[in-house]
């Protein structure tokens, strides 16, 4: 029977309220019993009729730890009653009731199985840390109980969460809160910065357990690190502290034996230091637990958009993941926490963690549920929406590996992604859909063992130090021989030689190898292995060709295939309208195509931004088409060169958008090469001489005659039209030099007939005929009245106004001096004689007696 825990003073209310809603939140602190005694609650109820409660746990180590637990304390066999289901095992029966299982799997088998037949209940465990998996679980359950399933009951449950949003989302549902029995922690942070401490976390956490013992602290100590290397390392740091003396030193994490695991949560005489990962933060209550010494780092996984994959980074934890650590030295009595770092520094930490919908890839969830039938992904109901480009960066790479493909609109015009048969087999792969399909092309190239270690080489942090000096340059070169065809070689071969040398300092830095993240790699390669093993892959280790493991990275990064746009230079031009530069040290540095599995951007000196394209591999343009033939296409190209101002053709071989190829066409076609030439005379880059300012007044005169005049129905010259006259001059020409002297007026004005013609000379003269029979040139202008200039003495028997466009628009006269200034402008020619012409004749023929005046 297990002991009287908090959890149980809101028991009826729980039962109650599922009876009632069918939906719960459940808000209770960590130690409150909710994670093993709400399933059990369910059972002994009755509440799940015949079926079983499925408990969702966001680590392996936790939902197998808690089935043992639960399994215990109802005197059962693990695997009857109650049981557990993690990636690689599955610890159930047919008699299984309470059933702890990892998100993703969960989601799989809703992909599998739509009607989850048998679940009676599910309960979405620590949900404040929100998964990603557990808020596309939680969305599906909530479909399937509102058609299929109504009488599916679900829990949301959790340390601390702000449940009004939570409320909102799952209406109608009941919120309970239990308060729980903790008992007050004492908080210490660290006197300087971090920073400022140049010493190993690990020496830092051993020196705090050391202050802890000597100060007479009791009970137990749980010390918190962001992985296995670092767990190690604090042993290592702790057993040579005097304070240690008589300590059980208990390392928990998710990569141990499940024997260790054990050890770590289980109760002893002796005092006993457990030093854990965040697994212990939460889902795990740890009894005896009176000190906490956190380093306030964990491995937070997060969308790496180097490598285009998730992957687990060392980063500062939140302040509330701080909090709840805080509080597991409360538990059964007043506790102390000291933090690795300071408190200031504990102020600019951020409060929550993002949800890993806002910083994890989508591709495998969105492939997940495409299987599940979701058609729309915007409308899809997410609890926090994703960022738009999250979701069409996913479908994009889903596509590029042949998971997706797009769909007739017609037969659904909502919905443009499907998911393929290639996509399905995907999906049973529990790895980001790159190394999934990896993995399947592997096997058909006998290449398997190969494959998991570049996958466990590609996981964590860069294997090799940037910017070694020349002798590790020169191990490296030693070290790759005469296979410069990818960058991995040099990975796979550095990894095997420190790996050889137990990872020894020295081996380590001879090759310029960072030792932790290398120590990281055979755990991952064995996973990999096992992983592939379990679905039917070969993984035995044989002599294989390059080509083969190239054509394997091909396939899983085929959305970063890239051309070098000249092989004196490292410039590339990749897939998707990308362009960056190859990485100095890349070892791909001839060939001219490639493909690069990392691409980063870097900030210059300068400040300017550079896409640099790092762990290349060299390939085939016959590759592309053995591989992608649906991916391959020729297009005719035509553009014009400003360098020799000439129009060319070629016939491009592309890859999807990036072109690879292409072969010359002589000439070129003949409107797609006027067209070229048009824009560049209209940009002003090309000249046409005979195109000069009296056809630029022909055209004037046109547009204004047909707004003066309507109903004549002359068409204007428009900007489209005025392209079009261009182009048809160009029409015949590739390049500037064809152009320079081509007649152009027979062209333009051809744009009306000769009827038409007549009426643009007769409405508005080039040249205006006066009542004295005197010829005047007319300047027409945008914007102002029609006008011509002439001296006084060139008016003379000229009395009224002159019109034109049928008499509508009087000319402005510039009514000039003998010295060819003006002394007056009108409209109003009568007006100028009667008025102004005495006083003005007065005035000038003193000034210029020997012209004519009257």
């Amino acid at each position: 029977m297990a002991e009287r825990l908090p959890i149980y003073d809101i028991e009826q209310q729980i039962v109650g309220g599922l009876r009632e809603s069918r939906r719960l939140i459940v808000s209770a602190p960590t130690g409150s019993g909710k994670s093993t005694q709400v399933p059990q609650i369910l059972l002994d109820h009755g509440l799940l009729g015949a079926g079983q409660v499925v408990i969702l746990q966001p680590r392996r180590l936790a939902a197998r730890l808690l089935a043992a637990r639960v399994a215990w304390e109802r005197k059962v066999q693990l695997g009857h009653e109650v049981g557990y289901q993690i990636r690689f095992e599955n610890v159930t029966s047919a008699d299984t009731r309470i059933r702890f299982v990892t998100e993703g799997l969960l989601l799989r088998q809703m992909v599998q199985d739509p009607k989850l037949r048998g679940v009676a209940a599910l309960i979405f465990d620590e949900f404040h840390e929100r998964h990603l998996y557990g808020d596309i679980t939680l969305a599906r359950a909530l479909d399937l109980q509102e058609t299929e399933r109504p009488d599916l009951k679900l829990l949301v449950m959790s340390a601390t969460l702000d449940a009004a949003p939570l409320e909102q989302y799952l209406k109608p549902c009941r919120v309970l809160e239990s308060r729980g029995r903790t008992y007050p922690v004492e908080i210490e942070f660290a006197a300087t910065p971090g920073y400022l401490d140049k010493r190993p976390i690990w020496d830092q956490a051993a020196e705090a357990f050391s202050d802890f013992v000597g100060s007479g602290g009791q009970g137990d100590v749980l010390i918190f690190m962001p992985g296995g290397f670092e767990i190690a390392q604090t042993i290592d740091a702790l057993r040579r502290r005097d304070e240690a003396r008589g300590f059980l030193l208990l390392p928990l994490h998710g990569e141990l034996p499940p024997r260790e695991q054990d050890a770590a949560v289980a109760r002893y005489d002796k005092r006993k230091v457990v030093i854990a990962t965040n697994v212990a933060e939460t889902s795990l209550t740890i009894d005896g637990i009176r000190c906490v010494i956190d380093s306030g780092l964990a491995r937070i996984p997060r969308y790496d958009p180097y490598r285009g994959i998730n992957t687990l980074l060392i980063e500062k934890i939140s302040r509330a993941s701080a909090d709840q650590r805080a509080g597991r030295a409360g538990r059964t009595a007043p506790g102390l926490c000291r933090r690795l770092w300071s408190r200031e520094e504990h102020a600019h930490r951020p409060q929550q963690e993002l949800p890993e919908v806002k910083r994890l890839d989508l591709a495998e969830v969105v492939l997940t549920l495409k299987a599940a039938g979701v058609e729309d992904l915007r409308t899809f109901r997410w609890l926090e929406s994703p960022e738009e480009q999250s979701l069409a960066h996913a479908e994009e790479l889903l596509t590029d590996l042949g998971a997706l493909r797009t769909i007739n609109y017609q037969l659904k015009p909502n919905h443009q992604l499907s998911i393929t048969s290639l996509g399905r087999k995907l999906l049973a792969f529990p790895l980001h859909p790159r190394y999934a399909r990896m993995l399947i092309a592997a096997q058909d190239y006998r290449c398997v063992y190969q494959a998991c270690l570049l996958a466990a080489l590609t996981q964590g942090r860069d294997l090799l130090l940037r910017n070694v000096d020349n002798d590790t340059a020169r191990h490296r070169e030693d070290l790759l021989g005469d296979k410069p065809g990818s960058d991995f070689w040099l990975l796979m071969r550095a990894w095997q030689q420190v790996s050889a040398n137990d990872f020894r300092p020295e081996a380590c830095r001879r090759l310029g190898v960072h030792a932790a993240t290398a120590r990281q790699v055979g755990p991952l390669f064995e996973q990999f292995l096992e992983l592939a093993r379990r679905e039917g892959l070969d993984t035995t280790r044989r002599e294989v060709p390059d080509e083969a493991l190239q054509k394997c990275i091909l396939l899983g990064f085929s959305d970063r295939v890239a051309r070098r746009l000249d092989l004196g230079t490292p410039r590339c031009e990749l897939v998707h309208g990308r362009r960056g530069t190859l990485a100095r040290e890349s070892v791909v540095q001839k060939g001219p195509l490639l493909v690069a599995a990392e691409v980063r951007e870097v900030e210059s000196k300068d400040k300017s931004v550079q896409t640099l394209l790092s762990l290349a591999t060299a390939i085939e343009e016959d590759w592309l088409r053995e591989l992608f033939p649906e991916d391959i296409a020729s297009v005719p190209r035509v553009f014009y060169d400003a360098a020799t101002k000439r129009v060319y053709a070629e016939e491009q071989l592309r890859f999807r958008d990036l072109a690879i190829g292409a072969r010359r066409v002589e000439p070129p076609p003949v409107d797609a090469a006027a067209r070229l030439l048009s824009e560049e005379v209209l940009a002003g880059r090309l000249a046409l001489n005979d195109w000069d300012d009296g056809l630029e007044q022909w055209i004037l005169r046109l547009n204004l005659l047909s707004q003066w005049c309507p109903e004549l129905a002359l068409p204007p010259v428009g900007d489209a039209d005025r392209r079009h006259l261009v182009e048809q001059v160009c029409h015949g020409s590739f390049s500037g030099k064809d152009l320079k002297d081509k007649p152009v007026k027979a062209v333009v004005k051809s744009w009306l007939s000769p009827a038409q013609q007549q009426l643009l000379e007769k409405h508005v003269p080039e040249r205006l005929t006066l009542a004295n029979g005197r010829a005047a040139r007319v300047v027409y202008e945008p914007g102002n009245p029609p006008h011509i200039a002439l001296r006084i003495q060139q008016l003379f028997g000229v009395t009224t106004t002159p019109r034109i466009a049928m008499g509508r628009i009087p000319v402005l006269l510039h009514i000039l001096a003998p010295s060819q200034r003006p002394v007056q402008i009108t409209q109003d020619l009568a007006g100028f004689w009667r008025e102004h012409y005495p006083r003005i004749k007065q005035e000038l023929q003193r000034k210029y007696p020997r012209h004519e005046w009257r």
